[in-house]
């Protein structure tokens, strides 16, 4: 629902591709017809209607959306489990794309916002959360990473995400 109403508000649209395989897609609105918005916001029409971009051509960023199974009133989140939303932003400030400012945002239902959730220095903490019934904005005092921590990233990780690999090699492809 995030994706369609970015697209519908006329805004462009930069999603990572599953598990950061592929690196990024680009959706501009301005190229699909409005009745191709609600089917391009869904991963597989992503695939279809997006265009891959290069790291190199990767364009501003003003906000960051990311999933979250819960979420404390301090912003700290867990996800999935599985750190792709954590290599998905290290991946952009490694390439100086973002920086500590732009916000990030996620959606929750309200029983998913908890008291606390313990962080780890590659987590990436929220900004703002969005509930059915409220919107909320945490202190945004917790730490954002600033790349990449190669020390912390399992070798079988950059051979299932060539862009990382190809940032470790020095590479912006």
């Amino acid at each position: 629902a995030v994706r369609e109403h970015v697209l519908r508000a006329g805004k462009a649209l930069l999603t990572p591709t599953p598990r950061l395989r592929e690196g990024f897609l680009l959706l501009d609105p301005a190229r699909l017809w409005p009745d191709q918005i609600k089917k391009a916001a869904t991963i597989a029409g992503a695939a279809k209607f997006g265009r891959p971009v290069s790291l190199d051509d990767l364009p501003s960023i003003d906000l960051i959306v990311v999933g979250t199974v819960a979420i404390s009133l301090a912003g700290s989140r867990v996800g999935k489990g599985e750190g792709y939303a954590e290599l998905e932003y290290a991946t952009l400030r490694q390439l100086g794309r973002i920086d500590a400012k732009v916000p990030i945002a996620t959606t929750v239902h309200d029983v998913q916002v908890v008291e606390a959730i313990p962080m780890e220095a590659f987590d990436v903490p929220v900004d703002i959360i969005v509930t059915p019934t409220r919107v909320l904005r945490t202190p945004g005092n917790l730490p954002k990473p600033t790349g990449i921590l190669w020390d912390r990233l399992a070798p079988e990780r950059l051979e299932a995400m060539p862009v990382l690999k190809g940032l470790r090699g020095g590479s912006g492809t």
